[in-house]
């Protein structure tokens, strides 16, 4: 359902602090004509944990009439709250979605019977397909390859993983328990570099920030590998790899990544909800030297 480049969508904001949907608009022309696979809206890079219920419903309306089919549309309704977990699970059952993203509790991280739980409630409760989100160092907690699995077992409308570990040997035990039970379950990566080693372990892709600036050359990455053309798979891969500096410019990697889709094209402004402080003039000009370091810009 989601093999191949995936994009965890920025939310753009003004200089209020008030979602631009023009901005946003523009941003997901870009990606619906780079041809990603799937856009996650609220998502981390999505800023999901300071945006109100009420403008996440109307960004999620706005943005699944404007791509249609053209991408699948996956929805975060994470929260440490259950009920507002399925409240917008719901909400998004009406919009008509392709399928949610549920990161695992965060603040107090579950153990393995407590996060079996959480995500069973939640997939006897929603019709829509799921995507399980496990971010370890975000929640406090790992999501293990074997509660994985067994959610992946037993319940079908549980369709991916997004794995956000730095370890790819987590990944591949995940695609290693997983798919010879299920084989229409997706294993994706977080970090943009890992593409190429998710794939050889048995994955189908990634969701990953930086293809918000660099989207055609994730899915060139893609279309090369999928054609056997991995000398062309190398030579992309190792730019993504350069491109990686972009998330330590900043203390929080979303506000770096908004200045590089800004200097991409998009007319917005790169304000950031607290925890996140707005981009320094220093912080800009390594942004740009990333970029142009890399032939990007």
């Amino acid at each position: 359902m989601f093999r191949g480049i995936n994009t965890p969508l920025i939310t753009i904001f003004d200089d209020s602090g008030k979602i631009d949907f023009k901005a946003m608009e523009i941003q997901v022309d870009r990606l619906v004509k780079a041809r990603v696979n799937g856009i996650l809206l609220f998502g981390s890079m999505g800023e999901f944990y300071a945006v109100d219920e009420e403008s996440k419903r109307e960004l999620i309306k706005k943005i699944k009439g404007q791509v249609k089919d053209k991408a699948k549309i996956i929805v975060g309704i994470g929260d440490t709250n259950e009920d507002n977990v399925l409240r917008l699970g719901h909400y998004c059952e009406e919009a008509g979605v392709d399928a949610v993203n549920v990161i695992s509790p965060y603040y107090f991280g579950p153990g393995e019977d407590a996060a079996y739980k959480y995500f069973s409630d939640i997939a006897k409760s929603l019709e829509l397909p799921i995507m399980l989100y496990n971010f370890r160092e975000r929640t406090g907690s790992d999501l293990s390859p074997e509660t994985i699995c067994k959610l992946a077992v037993e319940y079908k409308n549980i369709v991916a993983v997004k794995d956000t570990v730095d370890n790819i040997s987590h990944t591949r035990k995940i695609c290693q328990l997983v798919k010879p039970l299920r084989a229409d379950f997706d294993v994706l990566s977080g970090f943009d570099e890992y593409y190429l080693v998710n794939r050889v372990s048995g994955g189908d892709g990634v969701l990953c920030g930086l293809t918000n600036v660099v989207p055609e050359l994730f899915v060139d990455m893609h279309d090369a590998y999928e054609k056997g053309d991995f000398n062309q798979v190398i030579k992309l891969a190792e730019c993504i790899s350069k491109l990686m500096k972009l998330y330590d410019v900043t203390s929080l990697f979303v506000v770096g990544m908004k200045e590089a889709v800004r200097l991409m094209g998009v007319p917005m402004s790169t304000y950031t909800k607290a925890p996140g402080m707005q981009i320094t003039e220093k912080e800009k000009e390594r942004v740009k030297s990333i970029l142009i370091e890399n032939n990007i810009l």
